[in-house]
């Protein structure tokens, strides 16, 4: 998976994660990436810090950036330094109040969602189309697919969304 800064011609800029780049390329060109806030499908990337991986940090974790050396504290002898809880920086951010609102609104449409569907899981694909071509009567559906079943669908003519993700979820 890949995450990218994404901007839309109003310039509200916000993240998405795609399979990989070419599946970004490919959406962006159909016009199925749009901007949450104002649904514009102008979208490109924004510039980003890239994140590169190290050789000596296991392949399942982030590498983490290099950190300065700490600061000796001023009551240290020499050679000593400040506290372990001084030493790691902890990550903030701000989020404006329409972007709260906005991931509110989310959570609230994908609880609605979770809540009033019947979980399939795996056989999403099958489910749908049976529902499609009249097999099975049509109900709310929500489970996982992948993106070649999911192209697969699409190309079928069979309608479906992804349930939204926050970034909260992933943490």
């Amino acid at each position: 998976m890949i995450r990218y800064t994404l901007v839309c011609d109003k310039r509200h800029e916000f993240e998405s994660w795609f399979t990989n780049s070419a599946a970004y390329d490919k959406q962006a060109r159909r016009g199925l990436v749009a901007c949450p806030l104002c649904g514009s499908a102008k979208v490109e990337k924004a510039l980003m810090t890239p994140r590169l991986g190290r050789a000596d940090t296991p392949s399942n974790q982030e590498a983490t950036p290099a950190q300065p050396p700490p600061a000796p504290s001023p009551h240290a002898g020499e050679g000593e330094t400040a506290p372990a809880a001084a030493k790691v920086p902890t990550p903030v951010a701000m989020i404006s109040p329409q972007e709260l609102e906005f991931r509110q609104k989310l959570r609230e449409l994908r609880d609605h969602l979770v809540k009033n569907a019947e979980n399939v899981g795996p056989r999403f694909p099958e489910e749908a189309r049976k529902m499609h071509y009249g097999e099975a009567k049509h109900r709310s559906i929500y489970g996982v697919a992948s993106p070649k079943d999911a192209k697969a669908l699409h190309d079928e003519g069979i309608e479906f969304s992804p349930l939204p993700v926050l970034p909260d979820e992933r943490n």
